[in-house]
């Protein structure tokens, strides 16, 4: 169930500025006994704008990091008519590919679901991140994706799946909302502020970060004039992204 609608950007949502005293006044996660990172992101960007900072982190610390992505992300721009969704996805692979290298990680393995459809596909989700903790998750592993409640229906169908792969393993969750900022105000009911931790960044990660969602041209960028072509991630969206801290739900 999607606990928001999807976000409308002619709706430019809750200032960055109300949200940044919450972000600071959250408890910071430990990092204490982590050994491996697994980041799952529904589109390609996901795992850059909602864990970059704290991919970045880790590996200046020498910790692995495993991302994953869900979709391609093909489905940013229904409608456009400068980039069909086949050549849109193949993009976004290629922008993921480079923001991966700039965070000194591997390319994302892809599961290539459908953009838009993946509560239809939610137990082929469930099945591939298993297999894939199965590989790579153990003791002192963590695996970081969207909030369950965040708003749009491919982050809450891969929350949800993440949760149930990680059910029974010693992989530990942790889910990073995306959408919330947006929609939601800091008192907003649904927020679940007890359990939001912060990770503070140092200058290098901050700095990884922001050089990595640069490579989204897809996204910050205008394909063309038309308006089926603006960005996705303009800059007040981006703005929520690329401050000195990021936030987690434990």
């Amino acid at each position: 169930m999607v606990a928001e609608p999807m976000i409308d950007l002619a709706v430019r949502g809750t200032p960055e500025d109300v949200w940044s005293p919450w972000r600071h006044r959250r408890p910071e996660l430990s990092l204490a006994g982590w050994r491996h990172l697994i980041v799952v992101a529904p589109h390609s960007d996901d795992e850059v704008l909602g864990a970059g900072g704290l991919i970045a982190l880790v590996r200046a610390r020498g910790l692995s990091v495993t991302l994953v992505t869900v979709t391609d992300g093909e489905a940013s721009h229904p409608g456009s008519p400068t980039c069909s969704s086949p050549d849109l996805g193949g993009l976004r692979v290629e922008e993921s590919h480079r923001a991966a290298a700039e965070l000194g990680t591997e390319p994302p393995i892809r599961l290539r679901i459908r953009d838009g459809k993946v509560a239809e596909d939610e137990a082929a989700v469930t099945d591939a991140l298993g297999d894939i903790l199965a590989e790579r998750g153990h003791t002192g592993a963590w695996c970081a994706t969207t909030w369950r409640r965040d708003g749009h229906p491919d982050h809450e169908a891969v929350g949800r799946a993440a949760a149930a792969a990680c059910a029974g393993t010693a992989t530990r969750l942790l889910e990073f909302p995306v959408c919330m900022w947006h929609w939601a105000t800091p008192v907003h009911p649904v927020v679940p502020a007890s359990r939001a931790r912060a990770v503070t960044l140092p200058r290098s990660a901050i700095e990884a970060k922001s050089r990595a969602i640069a490579h989204f041209r897809s996204q910050t960028s205008a394909l063309s004039e038309d308006p089926a072509d603006q960005p996705i991630l303009p800059q007040y969206v981006l703005d929520r992204f690329t401050g000195g801290t990021e936030t987690f739900f434990v």
